[in-house]
């Protein structure tokens, strides 16, 4: 991390149990050797160092476990586990280790294996030799920005699923603005510009069109209404009967109305994932203005602090979807999907993986880009306890917090993350299921890769937009970037492969 700042980590839950690689349990199986064999573990924030890795067969062995680090660390091996340790404190679990095999070893304590705190015991074998290092993949230079319009304060770049010929620009001041052929429409799409409340966070914040939106017509849009302090309204509006380039103004359908405590922290992302389902941000509501910092992020009775997941096409007004995390629990909104979350301005479903990443705005001291994998839900990430792995507030209680993928400190200019896209243009291939993100106040955009849950690679793309307000993608999988100032330009290879 930058700066040399250290990382602080304070009282993560213990998670579940630990994984075994094709061995039986200790115990089981044919006798061995009778010889007590002593490894060291010492635990860092967030390595292990282990002074043995591999053992003999029937091995009894004697692991001293010492926490060097600052956060609290447990150790698991082959079905056992120390307690969680504090700063210099130390325990010993042993082991018998009956058959030839592979164990995983791992910090427990959730996040920390995704950080490092884990590896591979190997008992009656040499150890798997690690990969070789492989070069540095470079992928600043690779692209560079096109301008391809400008607008008022746009937010949001889209388009219908399978129009490879229109762009949809959201602008913060209420209207939908079409591009098609490279022109700019001259009416726009959708003008709720006397039903937007407009300040610096409050406005149009987003659309998104149904995945049969060539036969339905459908889109969905999320936006501060004139109501109380720029209470949030998600609705459903219908493409015009006979004009196909503008809605309908007077079918629309109220979804959700969500009252805020103060102007800000409103999230205001939408995006359909592969399930056919309608995933919207929700931010905390309130940076501290009315009621304490993170106030209604950890209360699951409402829907501030959250990222949502309903069935739109269903119920009245929608459905819930039954595999929902918090369906049939009472005092529980059952439209949460991922909570603790301060201002999770973007997030975006990767089609390809089915993985999830989620920007959210830190308070003073850390950004963090949370993820969540395929086929996970109800995530808890940890705000007002923590502010990315720095404690916030010490009073705070949050069950099973869940440690970002990506933290960045509040240096050399950053002020807000903004969360981005997954790369999936053909005409970009180096960078391919890279995730790109940038920053309000610096403007630099930077793409990672991630592998298994850990981030592998970052690189600064040398591409830097001036407030930086959001990323979008077209019908062709092109990548959009704008700039609060009007300017909206689209990602292209410097070099047409």
């Amino acid at each position: 991390m930058s700066g040399g700042r250290s990382i602080q980590l304070a009282a993560w839950a213990v998670a579940g149990s630990v994984v075994l690689l094709g061995v039986a349990l200790p115990g089981s199986g044919s006798a061995g050797s009778t010889s007590t064999l002593t490894i060291r573990v010492d635990e860092r924030d967030f390595a292990l160092a282990v002074s043995r890795r591999s053992v003999p067969a029937g091995s009894k062995v004697r692991f001293v476990v010492r926490n060097r680090g600052s956060a609290p660390h447990d150790f698991v091996i082959g079905g056992r586990k120390t307690r969680v340790l504090g700063h210099g404190e130390s325990q010993t679990i042993t082991v018998r280790f009956s058959r030839k095999g592979s164990y995983r070893f791992l910090c427990s304590v959730p996040g920390h294996a995704r950080l490092g705190m884990r590896g591979t015991f190997s008992v009656g074998k040499p150890p798997v030799p690690p990969p070789k290092p492989q070069p540095p993949v470079t992928v600043s230079g690779t692209a560079l920005l096109t301008k391809v319009g400008a607008f008022e304060r746009p937010v949001h770049v889209t388009a219908p699923p399978g129009d490879t010929k229109s762009v949809y620009v959201v602008e913060q001041t209420g209207a939908v603005r079409i591009i098609r052929n490279g022109k700019v429409l001259p009416t726009p799409f959708l003008d709720l510009t006397g039903q937007v409340k407009l300040s610096s966070e409050p406005g149009l914040l987003s659309i998104a069109f149904a995945p049969n939106y060539a036969s339905s017509g459908l889109v969905y849009i999320f936006y501060n209404t004139l109501a109380g302090n720029g209470d949030l309204r998600l609705a459903e509006y219908r493409r015009h009967p006979i004009d196909p380039d503008i809605v309908d103004p007077y079918r629309d359908r109220t979804l959700l109305t969500i009252p805020k405590p103060w102007e800000n922290h409103n999230g205001g992302m939408l995006q359909f994932g592969p399930d056919g389902y309608l995933y919207a941000s929700v931010g905390d509501g309130d940076s501290g203005v009315v009621v304490p910092p993170g106030f209604y992020a950890q209360r699951r009775d409402e829907l501030l602090g959250n990222i949502l997941r309903i069935d739109p096409r269903k119920g009245d007004p929608y459905a819930i979807p039954a595999d929902n995390p918090f369906v049939d629990i009472d005092g529980v909104r059952t439209e949460i999907w991922a909570y603790g979350l301060r201002n999770p301005w973007r997030f975006w479903i990767d089609r390809e993986t089915g993985a999830t990443y989620i920007g959210d705005a830190g308070n003073a001291r850390m950004e963090e880009i949370d993820l969540v994998p395929k086929g996970a839900a109800g995530l808890n990430f940890g705000w007002p306890c923590f502010e990315g792995t720095l404690r916030f507030d010490p009073l705070a209680s949050c069950a099973r917090p869940v440690a970002p993928l990506l933290e960045i400190p509040r240096e050399d200019g950053v002020c807000a993350l903004i969360g981005g896209v997954v790369a999936r243009d053909p005409r970009l291939p180096a960078l391919d299921g890279r995730y790109l993100y940038g920053d309000f106040c610096t403007g630099r955009i930077t793409a990672i890769a991630v592998e298994r849950g850990q981030v592998t690679a970052s690189d600064d793309l040398g591409l830097e937009i001036p407030e930086l307000t959001g990323f979008g993608v077209d019908g062709r999988g092109r990548i959009y970037v704008m700039s609060l100032t009007g300017d909206v330009f689209r990602v292209d290879p410097t070099r047409e492969t």
